[in-house]
């Protein structure tokens, strides 16, 4: 089967697989999208959001940025930002951040390409069209490819899943909670009323 979804990209994609110079040309050439690439090369282009699960992610992404900015002991991306995993994928987490220690890893040409760093901590948050199942799979490799905490917000449930690297995973009912970046981000928290729509 051939896609097209730019009119001047056409990619045969009867396999669903790209190799690494096709799906950066791929990307360049539909930066509208939101689009990952999984461990086996399979290409996932992402449908926009809606809007309250904009509304989320801006907020988890902002008290990110934020924490970034005035501890600067590390650094945040947006959520378009690719970053290439040890197992080959490439994944974009709805907010990151990445410590000093292994951002000084790479170098001035590296940080021009997606990001072949693993952050130490992310947040995905689940959106109306997300299957929770799917999401957990992420968690998960993003567990395995060396990120030191992770949390899964879903909306749907009120219910937060941390995981960390250790392999624990715990469950936090409701949007009461303040969440703490616990020793991979000290100082960091993150109140979950936040996701309440105003």
């Amino acid at each position: 089967m051939t896609i097209s979804i730019n009119p001047t990209v056409e990619l045969d994609l009867s396999v669903g697989k790209m190799s690494e110079a096709q799906f950066i040309d791929f990307c360049a050439e539909n930066p509208e999208l939101r689009i990952e690439q999984d461990q086996n090369q399979n290409v996932i282009v992402m449908p926009p959001v809606y809007g309250e699960s904009g509304y989320f992610e801006n907020e988890a992404t902002g008290e990110v940025r934020a924490y970034a900015k005035s501890t600067k002991k590390g650094v945040s991306f947006s959520p378009n930002t690719g970053f290439k995993l040890p197992n080959g994928a490439t994944r974009v987490p709805d907010a990151n951040w990445v410590s000093n220690e292994r951002w000084a890893v790479l170098s001035s040409k590296d940080k021009k390409k997606f990001l072949r760093v693993v952050p130490d901590f992310i947040i995905e948050v689940r959106s109306e069209t997300d299957r929770l199942k799917t999401l957990q799979e992420k968690m998960r490799e993003w567990i395995d490819n060396g990120v030191r905490l992770g949390w899964l917000i879903d909306p749907k449930t009120k219910k937060t899943h941390i995981y960390r690297e250790n392999g624990s995973i715990d469950i936090v009912e409701g949007f009461e909670a303040v969440l703490s970046g616990e020793e991979v981000m000290p100082g960091f928290e993150f109140d979950l009323k936040l996701l309440r729509m105003p």
